[in-house]
């Protein structure tokens, strides 16, 4: 199952919005076929493994990271090409939370007399299927908020200058995440101060994230970058349902989409706004918003993982904090996440903490 999840992760983000998925076919203690999901609209990892494994799958074990399914979508059943290739048992590590799947694979294989086992390395599938489990199982994507800090916390000096706190291989990384993530999300206030552009700069990008701007009250001038000619298609402003419809209409005429969506507490709720993304199929996040947005969010329960850079300068007090006031907890009570990478870039280092 280690070998399948390996496999799984070379998908990468071609597969969505399928999930990344590994499968390994076993016979007589050896490994016979293997395969992964390498693109959407290509053959699930099922029917690679067992185009691989030929013959030699007959009463063999397939073990894959994922439930195989059982519907037509883009290509055929999983589980009818391993029922005509003969497997006699199946290790699965989850069942697929999808709606379309959620047990019917499980259900065909062990009408037709397939051994199935569920449970396998469960907690590190569900780590690896990401945005895709988080999707399917709370109804909204997966949210990693970005941050570049000193090593005293600060995001920008007392006159808000931020560029740049970290050094070029910290900022190459962040264009890698930018085209893993299925859209970039920032607030007003980040927005009006960086005019940023929010495309992934890398080498070999595939892909382009989703730009998404949240302004309540649509108050950005109309001569930010991403609403210029090159982005505008590719942009979203999400504001709220009172917000002036001649603003809304001169972004629209631009090409900029414009998301009406109800208010928490006199701002867009971000709750309705992953909703929105995820409807659009969007299943990874990255949040690259200040900390207003970042703190907001944070607090609503709505951040999954926090992708801390951290530079070896500080500014003192009199620089801007990364991360806005919680509530005032004593230390006993402080929120505590799990550390599950720490990585250099340069001299420059990211902490990748589960919230």
């Amino acid at each position: 199952m280690r070998r399948a999840l390996a496999l799984a992760a070379r998908g990468g983000a071609r597969t969505r919005p399928n999930p990344n998925v590994g499968a390994v076919v076993v016979r007589g203690g050896r490994i016979v076929g293997e395969g992964w999901h390498r693109a959407l609209g290509r053959d699930h990892a099922e029917v690679e493994a067992l185009r691989d494994a030929g013959a030699r799958a007959r009463g063999a074990t397939m073990y894959v990271t994922l439930e195989p399914c059982a519907h037509h979508g883009r290509t055929p059943p999983c589980v009818d090409a391993m029922l005509r290739a003969g497997i006699r048992r199946c290790v699965v590590a989850v069942r697929d939370p999808h709606r379309i799947v959620n047990g019917r694979g499980l259900r065909v294989l062990r009408a037709h007399g397939v051994a199935v086992e569920t449970g396998l390395l469960a907690a590190e599938a569900r780590a690896a299927l990401g945005g895709y489990w988080t999707a399917h199982t709370l109804g909204r994507p997966r949210v990693t908020w970005k941050v570049a800090a000193t090593l005293d916390g600060r995001i920008a000096d007392a006159a808000g200058r931020s560029r740049w706190i970290t050094g070029a291989a910290a900022r190459a990384e962040v264009h890698r995440m930018r085209a893993a993530a299925d859209a970039v999300v920032i607030g007003a206030g980040t927005a009006r101060a960086d005019d940023p552009r929010l495309t992934a700069r890398t080498p070999r990008a595939e892909r382009q994230p989703l730009r998404v701007v949240v302004d309540t009250r649509l108050s950005l001038p109309a001569t930010l970058a991403l609403f210029g000619p090159r982005l505008a298609a590719g942009t979203v402003v999400a504001c709220g349902r009172s917000a002036p419809a001649s603003r809304a209409a001169a972004l629209a005429a631009r090409g900029v989409r414009v998301w009406r969506l109800p208010l928490s507490k006199r701002r867009v709720s971000g709750a309705a706004l992953l909703a929105r993304l995820a409807r659009e199929g969007v299943q990874e996040a990255l949040l690259e918003g200040g900390p207003t947005l970042g703190t907001r969010w944070l607090r609503d329960a709505l951040v999954d993982r926090i992708a801390l850079f951290i530079a070896p300068r500080w500014l003192g007090a009199e620089g801007r904090p990364w991360l806005g006031p919680l509530g005032g907890r004593p230390l006993a009570r402080a929120r505590a996440g799990r550390l599950l990478a720490q990585r250099r870039f340069g001299d420059d280092t990211l902490l990748l903490v589960e919230v």
